[in-house]
């Protein structure tokens, strides 16, 4: 019997296509990433009912800006002491805690809702115990990330973390949306509740013999302040620090200026919500798959022309004059978007010593969500006094002059000409 075997280019795009997904390949790294997969969807659900609970209930993008400060306050506060966790304690232990933590917290504000109880002080109160927890479980994932695939691995894994993290962006709102519509919000709590067993699942399920421990740190003195000198000692993740802090603050607050343009400029309902987020997704996981295709440290130069790219594309979203309009221009917004939190967050992973990455993940992560506590409500302000397309069109002008101001700071001080410094971001 003969057989027919694939042409040269049928083979040539089945090994890229692979390539482009090998860290996959490690099975701890899958079973995690799995999880996460539906993890992240409840998650986003969660984030959307939460958001649409406080606009019933309150009517107020100041409102929706203050539960949003609450729930990452604490990783500007408290952000870098999980760092400290994350390099003396087993990572997989403590994320059984931290994501055990966050399924009770879902399932408190689903009881709650569904009794037809809940007060806009219980969503307050919840937001800031979620956001203690995620002070921690953050930097812990982002640094158990190089343990589960290994250094050659990492900013393949990198990317498609963010390929899974957007995934789910599309598909939570969208679930959201219609749960939303169909059953209410206090379902949708319930249902992250539920999506986080995956998770757990995903841990208990690894194998702990061929995971890529970094060395623990033993306990000491002025490990904290250590790893502040270290970065302040390195002015590539210095400069990386600031660029996501500033985009961070009022740069990536789509929680609050698609909600706002979707109930008080389009006068849409969840479902309106929703898609206006699973556009900026869909954009998001565009960029994160483009991403696998990086094998190297990104320069400062790409960082730069990624945030330059973004401002401009945030820009151009608030100006659009429709519902439909703005929904696609969110989407290559949102690959802006994810083209340079990946680069960013690759850039720092592949530049730090081993056991300093906890605690500069956790600075990191502490620059890129610790800022929202203090542009979200500055941004639901802006929305609420100038109206809801200045949340979007503010915070990409402050993103598109600063980040201007950092591109001449790189062009300075690597003496590079203005033509040169054009074409390579061109």
């Amino acid at each position: 019997m003969s057989t027919i075997s694939a042409s040269p280019a049928a083979q040539r795009v089945g090994a890229s296509f692979g390539e482009m997904f090998r860290s996959l390949r490690v099975r701890n790294y899958r079973l995690y990433a799995s999880g996460q997969l539906i993890s992240l969807t409840g998650t986003w659900m969660q984030r959307v009912a939460q958001d649409w609970l406080v606009l019933e209930l309150t009517n107020s993008g100041t409102a929706l800006g203050i539960v949003t400060a609450l729930q990452f306050g604490p990783s500007l506060l408290l952000g870098l002491w999980g760092g400290v966790l994350a390099d003396r304690l087993d990572k997989r232990k403590l994320l059984f805690a931290t994501q055990g933590g966050l399924a009770v917290g879902a399932v408190v504000l689903g009881v709650l809702d569904l009794t037809n109880v809940v007060r806009f002080w219980h969503v307050l109160l919840l937001a800031t115990l979620l956001g203690l927890v995620s002070a921690v479980d953050t930097p812990v994932r982002q640094s158990f990330v190089i343990e589960m695939v290994g250094r050659d691995q990492l900013a393949n894994a990198v990317a498609i973390n963010s390929t899974i993290f957007n995934t789910a962006r599309i598909a939570g709102p969208a679930a959201a949306g219609l749960m939303i519509t169909a059953v209410g919000t206090g379902w949708a709590f319930v249902a992250n509740a539920a999506s986080s067993l995956a998770v757990l699942a995903g841990l208990f399920l690894m194998r702990p013999a061929e995971l890529f421990p970094s060395p623990p740190l033993q306990r000491a003195r002025g490990q904290l302040r250590a790893g502040f000198r270290y970065v302040r000692g390195r002015p590539d993740l210095m400069l990386t620090m600031v660029l996501v802090f500033v985009i961070g603050t009022f740069g990536l607050n789509f929680q609050i200026t698609t909600a706002l343009m979707a109930k008080q400029v389009f006068h849409r309902g969840a479902a309106g919500y929703g898609l206006l987020s699973t556009a900026l997704a869909v954009g998001a996981c565009v960029g994160a798959i483009i991403a696998t295709r990086r094998v190297q440290r990104p320069t400062q130069l790409f960082l730069v022309g990624s945030a330059l790219a973004f401002s401009v594309l945030e820009i151009l979203s608030g100006m659009m004059p429709g519902y439909e309009v703005t929904a696609l221009m969110l989407v290559p917004t949102g690959l802006a978007m994810l083209t340079l939190t990946t680069a960013t967050n690759s850039s720092v992973q592949l530049g730090v010593e081993p056991t300093m990455r906890g605690r500069v993940m956790a600075l990191y992560l502490v620059c890129f969500m610790g800022g929202t506590p203090l542009g979200a409500p500055i941004v639901g302000w802006l929305a609420g006094v100038a109206g809801p397309r200045w949340g979007l069109l503010g915070g990409g002008l402050i993103c598109l002059m600063a980040t201007a101001a950092l591109a001449l700071y790189v062009a300075r001080r690597r003496e590079l000409t203005p033509q040169y410094l054009m074409a390579r971001l061109g």
